[in-house]
């Protein structure tokens, strides 16, 4: 290493563009695998243990709408503490300059309202404001996408009736769609749904120990609905989406190209680096060396320049991820992710190191000083 400067660099660079990419990529993933399932995760936690959607779906981003009667009726099964009725659907939404977006509307009952920005999430107003009529919550950063700014009081139309502004949220982001929160009532309003209709509904437990058998006895009572435990529906939620739009292979494959590219190239510049010093390895064989310590010496080495490339690469990655924050691209990067990255730098580093191992097994001591 310390005499093959220019093998080492290139050894190195070859291991922070593999791992960087690995990251940028898997960490782009988890932001949007966060979206798909956002409809679920902007709510409150407390309250909301399982959701009752129809049993043909198994995306929460798209669902047909079930009979509003079983609000009160899912009330009768064992288990059940409280049910909240939800309505969401698609919305065209003009602005005063004449533009026009497509926004998910989303409405739960006040004064609790289930679904709704919480905590940081708010950037200006009260949630308690969107019990006003016609009242509605946007996020300041999709003015990006609106072609027009998005501030407290502002008017604007939904589906040709007349909305206000009267809370700003921050970064609160939808998968395909920008978020627009309001009060049930508002959402029937705005939307025209029947009262007699809601797009799911959203219980309490008793006992969060038995939300799985309160599911079950929903499931056996009820034909035509399903009731999901809130993190298995979005477990299946973000796996229909990653299935039906070839997002998974499309990042799998990118992953899965940056690993073999990586190995084959930093495989062959340490099996180079190996052979030129060659003469090097077949005298310490001539005094004794044996290929076990041979080994261990150029696995080191790969290990040290994964060590090395894998603190750069991360370095990097955590500038970009600071980087295009502003943007709205949040790259999410947790610990069991670092772990992946460096389980990977390591299989990359240390495993295409092998090609120079084989090769100094075979070599004979004496034939280095022909």
């Amino acid at each position: 290493m310390r005499y093959e400067k220019s093998k080492s660099i290139g050894i190195t660079i070859g291991i922070v563009i593999s791992i960087f990419l690995i990251g940028q990529q898997l960490s782009t993933l988890n932001f949007l695998k966060s979206l798909m399932c956002s409809i679920s995760t902007h709510t409150n936690r407390e309250l909301a243990d399982i959701w009752v959607i129809t049993d043909q779906s198994t995306n929460l981003n798209a669902v047909t709408p079930i009979n509003s009667s079983l609000v009160n009726e899912l009330k009768s099964i064992d288990g059940v503490e409280e049910t909240f009725p939800v309505v969401y659907a698609t919305t065209m939404m003009k602005f005063s300059n004449g533009q026009f977006s497509s926004v998910l509307l989303i409405g739960s009952e006040d004064p609790i309202l289930i679904l709704r920005p919480n905590g940081d999430e708010v950037l200006d107003g009260k949630v308690s404001n969107l019990s006003h009529p016609r009242s509605i919550a946007l996020d300041k950063h999709d003015q990006k996408g609106f072609k027009h700014p998005v501030d407290m009081g502002m008017d604007v139309e939904l589906n040709g009736k007349h909305a206000k502004v009267e809370v700003l949220m921050n970064h609160v982001r939808g998968y395909g769609a920008s978020f627009c929160y309001t009060s049930l009532n508002n959402a029937r309003e705005f939307t025209g749904m029947s009262p007699n209709l809601v797009s799911a509904i959203i219980i309490k437990a008793d006992n969060h120990s038995e939300i799985s058998d309160v599911c079950n006895r929903i499931n056996r009572s009820f034909p035509g609905i399903r009731a999901w435990d809130r993190n298995e529906l979005e477990k299946r939620t973000i796996k229909t989406i990653l299935r039906e739009s070839n997002m998974g292979v499309s990042f799998g494959s990118l992953v899965i190209f940056a690993v073999i590219s990586g190995f084959f190239i930093i495989g062959l510049t340490l099996y180079t680096s190996t052979f030129d010093r060659v003469k090097d390895y077949g005298t310490l064989k001539a005094i004794g060396a044996t290929n076990g310590y041979i080994s261990r010496l150029v696995l080191l080495q790969a290990f040290l320049y994964a060590v090395v490339g894998y603190v750069i690469a991360v370095i990097l990655l955590f500038m970009m991820k600071f980087g295009v924050a502003k943007s709205g691209l949040s790259l999410i990067i947790p610990p069991e992710l670092l772990v992946e990255l460096f389980l990977l730098t390591t299989f990359i580093s240390v495993g295409g190191s092998f090609f120079a191992v084989a090769k100094l097994k075979k070599l004979e001591p004496a034939s280095v000083f022909k």
